[in-house]
């Protein structure tokens, strides 16, 4: 996230009130501004940066806070909600726990452990046959990892190299921020692992050549990367395995289908684990159960997080009993792994995405969204580059007209006066807008977010061209 920073002098706006939306204040709300105030004073800055909204109730696909506002959510809590905000079975599974007062277990045994890991499994395809349960997706990141590496060693001690895409978001943890392969993230590391590498990410702006008329070959370009490694030093057998963040999170923005065949065929000729990084894409909100189904391949493992329990904190590494089974009995687990009420919330979760047929409306209302989107883009084909995402997933990447540099201020503005009209945005800080909302929400008010995007979209525009 850029270092800009939103407004936060109470500022006075038309009034809103509509069947979705009620913004009756100036905002910031003044009644808010003690609390940022307090969270300045004591919070490290780190957590700091988003729209200032504070948040008091969120119900199914809106946010209320305490002073009488109401907004349309396009963000769910970047991507936890999918069944929607305080789903009324998770609500009455964590009560439900509470009341048989069961708050933690460590890794003793405990019954809707047991219940919830047998349905995650039934939940996901076959060759998932053993799952392991952790508190955030940057855990899971460093699990999936230490598993690529155990495997590697059954085969031989220098199997160790791990292989990302640069620019991936995998978590903040140390071996998260290796693979993301950012040295300014990294930095605090004070050292490189030789044995984490990174590829290119396929953009599409990113084709080398190739004939007029002819499709684009992605299993070349593929090689062609791997290739390069190769000519660094890489030996193609000692690769353990490669972590793909499913689509590269800052802009919704998915591999090209051949490209990440090629990937995987070329793994399996050596031996390599590919896993996939769900944690942000997973659990239906791309249309699909699982973002690497758009591509038509079968990962070893994946890890999960975020929307797998559409609530409290969990996240999961899955793979076949061979791979789970790598580490010795007790020698693998974190105390608050397998916590009875994100279980129970987890369990409820699921049952809600299968019930309600989530994976289905994520796919038919992404195309609401798309179309919507896609026709913004040709309003403004001078500051919208591109349109990326599938299902309830999406981003729209901005650009200056003039030099066709990204343009993230256009981004923060935007992101604010969604806020100020009762859409919350996914605000990126660089030159994306992101859009997921819950996998819930109505048509009418997707519908009626996406015109308060647009209106967005032409104030903000009018007003750069007025300076």
């Amino acid at each position: 996230m850029s270092g800009w920073e939103f407004n936060m002098k109470p500022a006075d706006i038309p009034k809103v009130r509509t069947r979705y939306r009620k913004i009756m204040t100036k905002l910031p709300a003044p009644g808010s501004l003690h609390v940022f105030a307090e969270l300045e004073k004591y919070e490290s800055r780190s957590m700091h940066g988003q729209i200032p909204v504070v948040w008091d109730r969120a119900l199914d696909f809106q946010v209320f806070d305490p002073y009488g506002n109401c907004w349309i959510d396009f963000t769910s809590t970047i991507f936890v909600a999918n069944s929607g905000h305080s789903n009324p079975s998770i609500v009455k599974a964590i009560k439900n726990m509470l009341d048989q007062g069961l708050l933690h277990t460590y890794t003793f045994a405990s019954r809707i452990r047991a219940q919830f890991l047998k349905k995650l499994i039934e939940f996901t395809p076959r060759q998932f046959e053993k799952a392991f349960l952790l508190s955030a997706g940057t855990e899971a990141t460093e699990c999936c990892l230490k598993l690529i590496r155990m495997h590697g060693q059954t085969v031989s001690s220098n199997k160790m190299t791990v292989i990302s895409f640069q620019g991936s978001m995998h978590g903040r943890t140390m071996a998260a921020e290796l693979l993301k392969g950012n040295p300014k993230t990294s930095a605090w590391i004070g050292r490189k692992d030789p044995n984490i590498l990174q590829l290119p990410f396929p953009y599409i702006w990113t084709k080398r050549g190739g004939k007029p008329g002819k499709k684009y070959d992605w299993a070349r370009h593929f090689k062609q990367d791997i290739d390069a490694l190769a000519r660094k030093g890489l030996d193609f057998k000692n690769i353990a395995g490669f972590i793909i963040e499913s689509y590269l999170g800052w802009g919704a923005i998915f591999y090209p289908k051949e490209y990440i065949k090629a990937l995987v065929s070329f793994a399996k000729k050596h031996n390599a684990i590919v896993a996939f990084d769900e944690i942000q894409g997973g659990a239906g909100r791309t249309g699909k159960l699982f973002v690497y189904q758009h591509y038509g391949v079968e990962p070893d493992m994946i890890c999960l997080g975020k929307g797998i329990s559409g609530s409290l904190p969990l996240s999961a590494v899955l793979g076949s009993k061979k791979i789970m089974d790598l580490p010795d009995i007790g020698s693998m687990s974190s105390t608050h792994s397998a916590n009875p009420l994100c279980c129970a919330a987890a369990l409820a979760n699921i049952e809600s995405i299968t019930s309600k047929k989530l994976v289905k409306e994520a796919k038919r209302k992404g195309k609401i969204l798309k179309g919507r989107l896609l026709g913004l883009q040709k309003k403004y084909g001078d500051r919208i580059s591109y349109v990326f995402g599938e299902g309830l997933v999406a981003a729209v990447l901005l650009k200056d007209p003039k030099t066709g540099n990204p343009d993230a201020m256009l981004g923060n503005k935007i992101c604010e006066k969604a806020m100020q009209k009762g859409l919350l945005l996914v605000h990126t800080g660089r030159e994306s807008i992101k859009i997921g909302p819950p996998l819930t929400i109505p048509d009418a008010a997707l519908k009626e977010g996406l015109d308060v995007l647009e209106e967005c979209f032409d104030e903000a525009i009018a007003e750069a061209q007025i300076l």
